[in-house]
């Protein structure tokens, strides 16, 4: 799994803004936001894998739970792609940036059972959840609360699909 909080280390120019974040904070807030968004996007995709592949005993219920998981991810995604063009930079959420830049670990295609959905589905939400955390604090640490507070609410989030994905691997009390 890649490890890194900007996409190819690629400069970011920035379109002029009244926003009075330092220009030095807000190209780096870019990178981090994109690498955040191709994950994310990432995330989407693998949740939409798993939704159309799942067979076995609890099909239907996985099968709706897994597009669930896909639709909650939907709205942090726009939310990362509008906060990236408020502070001045573009969006890049192309399926070929996605493959090339993702964090995540590619979703196992060749799976059909749903504990093996579950298992995988789990992984990536935990390692982007992870992700997260890690994006909350570089924001805060460039003095962007207001970026923070955007991965904070979609970490929750994040959170609450994990605890509903992995109450299946749960044994009963």
């Amino acid at each position: 799994m890649k490890n890194r909080l900007a996409p190819n280390e690629r400069a970011v120019r920035l379109h002029p803004t009244r926003n009075d974040l330092a220009e030095p904070a807000r190209a780096e807030l870019v990178l981090l936001l994109n690498s955040r968004l191709v994950s994310g996007l990432d995330l989407y995709l693998q949740a939409k894998q798993a939704h159309w592949n799942v067979k076995g005993p609890n099909f239907f219920q996985l099968h709706e739970l897994f597009d669930a998981v896909a639709t909650a991810v939907i709205p942090g995604n726009d939310e990362i792609a509008e906060r990236i063009a408020q502070l001045g930079g573009v969006a890049r959420g192309t399926a070929q940036v996605i493959a090339a830049d993702t964090s995540l670990r590619p979703y196992p295609t060749e799976v059909s059972s749903g504990p093996d959905h579950v298992e995988a589905l789990a992984n990536a939400l935990g390692a982007f959840a992870a992700e997260l955390r890690v994006a909350i604090d570089h924001a805060a640490r460039l003095g962007d609360a207001d970026t923070a507070d955007l991965f904070t609410g979609i970490s929750r989030e994040i959170d609450k699909q994990l605890w509903f994905v992995e109450a299946h691997q749960q044994a009963q009390a």
